[in-house]
């Protein structure tokens, strides 16, 4: 069901606020136990995305504009491009170079970018919760709180760090990316 919601919403429109909305309207004709679950599956692929090794991709792609929420709301973009392109990225976050999306934004300076091509999705953070209050007159966080769910809003990598200025560096963790930015 996640996937499938997610990706159709992709094709429904490509502007993230509509995206939003319409994931809020069909999540909310769903089993309260379906909207848990969804919140869940977000958690758990941001668990899966959250590693400084695809930190310092968002943080190449954005030209150095990456911070906390930043790449908070950058997981969330990457979790709206599909299971496919997901996949591929949190397996190896240099990926990133085939995704059509970030290709539009190679060789532009992150000035000239227009508000939605950003990589980011601040407001999938919200779906499941509307949804849930929609449904039940419940609260969402309160349920996954009881549940002993602990529920993040910001970024917590495991890995190891490094300086993302180092370019030496960033090239030898992202040679398909460092060639297009």
């Amino acid at each position: 069901m996640f996937w499938a919601l997610v990706e159709r919403s992709g094709r429904e429109t490509s502007d993230l606020q509509e995206r939003t909305d319409w994931l809020i309207d069909a999540l909310a004709g769903y089993e309260a136990g379906d909207i848990v679950d969804f919140q869940l599956h977000v958690d758990a692929l941001r668990d899966r995305a959250d590693s400084y090794r695809m930190w310092g991709a968002a943080w190449l792609i954005c030209g150095g504009l990456c911070d906390d929420d930043g790449f908070w709301y950058f997981q969330a973009w990457l979790i709206g491009q599909g299971r496919k392109v997901f996949e591929a990225v949190a397996a190896d976050p240099d990926a990133l170079a085939d995704v059509p999306a970030v290709r539009e934004l190679a060789g532009r300076d992150n000035g000239d970018w227009d508000e939605a091509e950003w990589p980011d999705w601040e407001s999938l953070d919200d779906v499941a919760e509307d949804a849930y209050e929609e449904a039940t007159d419940g609260d969402l966080e309160r349920v996954l709180l009881d549940r002993g769910h602990e529920f993040r809003l910001s970024p917590k990598p495991s890995d190891v760090s490094w300086d993302f200025e180092d370019d030496e560096e960033m090239e030898r963790r992202y040679p398909r990316l460092t060639k297009i930015f």
